[in-house]
């Protein structure tokens, strides 16, 4: 079964990248919705960091991997 993540990429005010993961995203996300919520992220002041609160955008992707589970348990 596919497994789909998105991660957001930030950077914060000591320069350190910030990752958010989202799980199973909505498909057909574009560019530009991603980078407006992105953006609204950063006004709105919604997250912080170890190092400070975040101040730019870093870059987004959308990763996809394979997952096969064993029929191990009872």
């Amino acid at each position: 079964m596919p497994v789909k993540r998105l991660e957001l990429q930030f950077f914060n005010e000591g320069g350190t990248r910030v990752t958010f993961g989202l799980a199973d995203p909505k498909d057909n996300l574009t560019d530009g919705e991603v980078k407006s919520a992105m953006e609204a992220m950063l006004s709105q002041g919604a997250f912080t960091s170890a190092n400070g609160d975040l101040v730019a955008i870093a870059g987004a992707r959308l990763v996809s991997r394979e997952v096969s589970e064993f029929a191990v348990t009872e």
